[in-house]
């Protein structure tokens, strides 16, 4: 089993980035937050490997991170969250990385609002995600120090209510949270919406 690579960055996209190892190329899918910290092609890299086979054997994939924190976090989700995959957990993820000290904390806190607000998941996954992590997500180490939305579950609860609204006006959620994302990022006073007023603004994008 490879813990990790340590080589040469030969290339890098978004998703993917290829180590030079002693001149053996390994392709490894990485997050997007991942490939923002990895230097420029050329240098030398360190990345923590996960290694996963298909569903159907043969094929063998790696999943590469920057930390073992990352790494540790995807692991809990591919293991311990119901039919969640490499790829779906990379996909999960993604969206964690903004914060890892936040999330621990949502889910150590049965945080809905905070997953779905912050880190964009719907309700429902947030609820799975909670009731997978809740009793597990405490072994993994992440630093404290890396808490960035300590207080803005309370400032998103108006985006969050809007897409309730949404919801109950017989809009799908994913609908409704593109439409909501769209209002508060392209209206720079949004911050001083209520929820109605997101409603109301939401609304010429559905």
């Amino acid at each position: 089993m490879i813990d990790f690579l340590r080589g040469t960055l030969a290339s890098k996209k978004q998703n993917f980035a290829v180590l030079d190892v002693s001149g053996v190329g390994y392709g490894v899918s990485i997050t997007v937050d991942t490939y923002n910290k990895l230097p420029k092609e050329g240098n030398e890299i360190k990345l923590y490997i996960v290694e996963s086979a298909s569903m159907y054997g043969g094929t063998v994939s790696h999943y590469g991170f920057i930390s073992r924190e990352e790494r540790d976090m995807f692991m809990l989700l591919k293991d311990e969250v119901p039919s969640t995959g490499a790829k779906k957990a990379m996909d999960y993820l993604e969206k964690i990385s903004k914060s890892f000290a936040d999330f621990k904390t949502a889910v150590i806190r049965r945080d809905t609002a905070m997953i779905s607000g912050i880190f964009g998941f719907t309700k429902k996954t947030a609820e799975k995600l909670i009731a997978a992590l809740k009793d597990k997500i405490t072994e993994v180490n992440v630093s404290a120090g890396q808490k960035r939305f300590e207080n803005a579950a309370s400032s998103n609860m108006n985006e969050i209510e809007a897409v309730e609204g949404l919801v109950a006006l017989g809009y799908k959620e994913i609908q409704a949270r593109t439409a909501v994302d769209k209002v508060v990022g392209e209206n720079s006073s949004a911050g001083n919406f209520s929820s109605a007023d997101i409603i109301k603004e939401a609304l010429k994008y559905l």
